[in-house]
């Protein structure tokens, strides 16, 4: 039902009936409210349609609570790593797991509250609206019992955990990320599926707050990263405790009295990995269903993912989409851009074209693990002549000071040209280094230009300037600050 308190009457944005507006979105997560807000500030009468929780993904159990509990077990693994300086000794510092939980729930209750529901407000055009599921129709949505009308429609329904095609995995009770992050009592061991960034994250995080992990995936820790990447981040994992198999097939998952046993083959033989939860964080699906996008032309992907051209429209005219519902990069800051993107469009203010080539990512971990551009594969995939660069951290003088040097950066550039295409890192400070990278992507900078730039010593971002200077000399041979 349409909420008094954070919206408005009948007679306000929608005019006489309460149900006409310029614009529905569906859908009340990072990519709706920037659509919403978006129209709004052009004066244009906004039908904002609730689905699923308020907030979206990120800051109901995505982003906010997962690096919540990141942080604090940071905080927990802070006072063992202190010993890698001399002359200091570990400690340790205990981890309620319970109480860690809840403080984030809190958090989270905050956040929703701040930067959601009391926004709402502010904004006299926008009606939200909670009558029941939507679906799109002709010339609007259904919700519940109401007919909403408008020309146009944004669809930004998010996306949800998907469990893998694994014999007996629907028997046993699994775990996905949200279910752990909001788990009441800390398990003694658990096994995580999925080497992507949630999985690497996760595992990580429960290990550090006292948990046994084993994390398993079929072929590497992030797949989509760099090699080099991959390796130090096992590593590093593996320093920590963490059990990391992978390069196996999954054959099934069962229930025992000693926990979840997940039987897997590797090299020809089969073996039996056993934890007291199994935690699944091997993809997502698409908030698409019971839409009526099908009855109405909208195409999707295999995976169900609306398809979106780079003005975020879909295939059925006055129907456009964004955020993690679409076959668009799963990240917030590129739902809310994305949003934009489409009611920019879809309104006739500013064209604009969905582009991320200089869309910067990051992992999570420690080392966190961040990048911008193309990979070395994807440079040579899209037809050009490449070349490299990749230097360890302990040519950094930061990681050096800081008795840390797990890490890695890597450069990729067009050999011709000498242009930039991408980079990754891999190092404590990895995601506040790689917006100086995607601001160089972003500006053409070659490498000749981006070694001759000024850093200030001992800082992580140096690095960059160090992995620049590469291509051409050996920094290993270099003083202090020279170059």
């Amino acid at each position: 039902m349409e909420q008094k308190v954070e919206t408005h009457d009948c007679c306000g944005p929608a005019g006489a009936d309460g149900n006409a507006f310029d614009l529905i979105v569906v859908g009340a997560g990072s990519a709706g409210f920037s659509a919403s807000i978006t129209a709004a500030e052009a004066g244009k009468r906004v039908a904002l349609v609730g689905h699923g929780t308020i907030g979206g993904t990120c800051v109901n159990v995505g982003c906010v609570p997962s690096k919540a509990m990141i942080r604090a077990a940071e905080a927990v693994h802070g006072g063992i790593s202190a010993a890698r300086f001399p002359g200091v000794g570990p400690c340790t510092h205990a981890a309620d797991w319970g109480a860690v939980v809840n403080g984030t729930t809190d958090l989270v209750v905050e956040m929703r509250q701040k930067k959601y529901l009391d926004l709402l407000p502010a904004y006299d055009n926008v009606a939200y609206i909670e009558e029941g599921a939507a679906r799109l129709v002709e010339g609007g949505v259904q919700t519940g019992s109401r007919l909403l009308s408008a020309p146009r429609v944004l669809i930004a329904t998010g996306s949800r955990p998907q469990l893998p095609e694994i014999e007996g995995i629907a028997e046993v009770d699994a775990l996905d990320s949200t279910g752990l992050l909001t788990l009441p009592a800390r398990p003694e061991s658990i096994m995580v599926l999925g080497g992507g960034y949630i999985g690497c994250e996760l595992a990580q995080m429960a290990s550090r707050l006292g948990v046994k992990v084993t994390l398993v995936t079929r072929s590497r820790l992030l797949p989509g990263a760099e090699p080099e990447m991959s390796e130090a981040l096992t590593e590093a994992l593996k320093e920590e405790g963490i059990a990391v198999e992978n390069n196996l097939a999954y054959n099934s998952v069962a229930q025992g009295t000693d926990g979840v046993t997940l039987t897997i083959e590797r090299d020809g033989k089969t073996e039996a990995l056993t934890a007291e939860r199994i935690v699944v964080t091997t993809g997502r699906v698409a908030n698409a269903d019971g839409l009526g996008l099908e009855e109405l032309g909208i195409d999707t992907d295999a995976r169900g993912s609306i398809k979106v051209g780079p003005d975020m429209a879909t295939t059925r005219k006055g129907v456009w989409a964004a955020g993690d519902v679409t076959d668009r990069d799963q990240f917030v800051y590129m739902a809310a851009y994305g949003a934009k993107v489409a009611i920019n469009n879809a309104l006739g203010l500013e064209p604009m074209r969905y582009e991320n080539a200089a869309m910067p990512w990051v992992v999570f971990t420690d080392p966190q693990v961040a990048g911008v551009g193309l990979s070395e594969a994807e440079a040579k995939a899209a037809g050009h002549e490449v070349k490299t660069s990749a230097i360890t951290l302990d040519n950094v003088p930061r990681a050096a000071a800081a008795r840390d040097t797990r890490g890695v950066i890597k450069l990729v550039a067009d050999a011709k040209t000498d242009r930039l295409l991408g980079g990754q890192i891999a190092a404590p400070e990895g995601s506040d280094t790689i917006q100086t990278l995607a601001m160089a992507l972003k500006f053409g900078m070659t490498t000749k230009a981006l070694g001759e730039t000024l850093f200030p010593y001992l800082t992580t971002v140096e690095g960059l300037k160090l992995a620049a200077q590469t291509f051409d000399k050996d920094v290993a041979k270099l003083s202090c600050c020279a170059g």
